[in-house]
């Protein structure tokens, strides 16, 4: 399957509990964001303390099926799974290149450590390829749940909610 749309995208903060990271504020847009295309986003995050290895992000992703939220499972390391956060960012942007833009342009790390401070990327767009999706992740309203640690425990937390939209890539179709 082909993901085509993400659209109803929303996000909140875990609970009024104090982390010492958080999202402060977050836009998408369009709604609908269309796949392969151009989506909009403005982000600022910030922590009171260094961020460095060891952090895992643990994501708990859940569909409404008949109303009731159902777990995904964590499967080939796509679902519900906990994640070596710096490790991600390793493989995403490899050691020793510079981060990309408009991330290098407004001073946000794209490996560990992060500094104790505020991050903030203003309205700035960025391509979306064609992204392929297993079949058991396909159309359908999702909530994912992101934790973050590090050795001393929880550091921030926030929610999304958002619908997919796949086209199918078989011929007949």
């Amino acid at each position: 399957m082909r993901l085509s749309q993400i659209s109803r995208f929303s996000w909140s903060q875990c609970d009024d509990l104090p982390h010492k990271g958080k999202v402060e504020s977050l836009s998408i847009s369009p709604d609908p964001i269309v796949i392969p295309g151009d989506l909009t986003v403005a982000v600022e995050c910030s922590t009171s303390i260094s961020l460095d290895s060891p952090l895992t992000l643990a994501l708990t992703i859940e569909k409404k099926i008949l109303d009731i939220w159902i777990k995904i499972p964590c499967v080939n390391n796509l679902g519900s799974c906990a994640y070596d956060f710096c490790e991600t960012l390793d493989q995403w942007f490899p050691a020793g290149t510079t981060c990309p833009e408009p991330l290098h342009t407004y001073g946000i790390p794209c490996h560990c450590p992060f500094k104790a401070g505020t991050y903030s990327l203003p309205s700035s767009i960025f391509s979306i390829p064609d992204v392929s999706l297993p079949s058991w992740l396909e159309d359908g309203d999702y909530r994912v749940k992101g934790v973050l640690n590090n050795a001393d425990g929880e550091v921030g937390c926030a929610n999304l909610e958002l619908s997919l939209k796949s086209q199918s890539e078989s011929w007949w179709k």
